[in-house]
């Protein structure tokens, strides 16, 4: 399965610094949560790491070989991505949105086959869509709009998933439903994810790894176990924060 990497990565915007010689490896089967103030660059190196933005320094790197390398098409078979917002110039409808999906599987003015159909339905289904195929996509809710987005990129089916809050506008059943969904496909077909969340007992929950951006350059990376500190969570956000135990671990509250 693919590996993403990042080699000295050296990321700005204007003044601000996001991160200076980052190394990173995203290996099959890993959850990632990248963790930061607003404003610090999360969405950029997501970006960034997608290839959809040029690095200042260093490089990116798809199986050992650098995205610039490689096709688009290719890329996108690999390389997943889930915008923070959903911005959707035309009309169209749950099913037509859906198969963008299959688009990297298609040949130049190839239509839709019966496999593509197939793989939108099962991914409608698994975020429980199934009964909207028909609806205009202008008449879904910012919930019911995001899960198509995750939708999509279920049908897509790349080994890599770069996710930008995805829970964004669910309410509490959803964003456990989805993220759910997601851990487990990441465990049962070796997928990698790489997640930007503000909720930070989601990102604990669901992630193994984790990246902080501290600002200024400056990173930390490692374990759960090892990253998620009361010092450099209070550090990270700027607040006081209480950890109290639960059945499913240690959750924080802020102070």
């Amino acid at each position: 399965m693919s590996r993403l990497e990042a080699v000295q990565l050296g990321i700005r915007i204007g003044t601000i610094k996001v991160c200076s010689d980052l190394d990173l490896r995203i290996n099959a089967g890993e959850n990632w949560g990248l963790l930061g103030r607003n404003g610090v660059g999360k969405t950029t190196l997501l970006h960034t790491l997608a290839g959809l933005r040029h690095p200042d320094s260093g490089s990116v790197k798809l199986d050992g070989i650098p995205l610039k390398s490689h096709s688009r098409r290719r890329i996108a078979r690999h390389i997943g991505v889930l915008p923070q917002e959903h911005q959707d110039a035309f009309p169209a409808s749950v099913m037509e949105t859906v198969l963008i999906g299959r688009h990297p599987y298609l040949g130049p003015l190839q239509w839709e086959g019966a496999a593509d159909y197939t793989a939108a339905h099962e991914s409608l289904s698994a975020v429980g869509l199934e009964d909207m195929e028909a609806r205009a996509i202008a008449t879904l809710s910012g919930g019911e709009r995001r899960r198509l987005g995750i939708a999509t990129l279920l049908a897509q089916n790349p080994h890599i998933l770069l996710l930008d809050e995805p829970t964004n506008h669910m309410d509490l059943h959803h964003q456990v439903l989805i993220l759910d969904l997601l851990k487990q496909r990441t465990l049962t077909e070796a997928k990698s994810m790489f997640l930007v969340l503000h909720e930070l007992n989601l990102a604990l929950r669901y992630c193994d790894h984790f990246l902080l951006l501290y600002g200024e350059g400056e990173t930390l990376q490692g374990t759960a176990e090892t990253v998620l500190t009361q010092t450099n969570l209070e550090r990270l956000y700027g607040h006081p924060l209480q950890a109290l135990q639960s059945p499913r671990g240690t959750v924080w509250l802020p102070c």
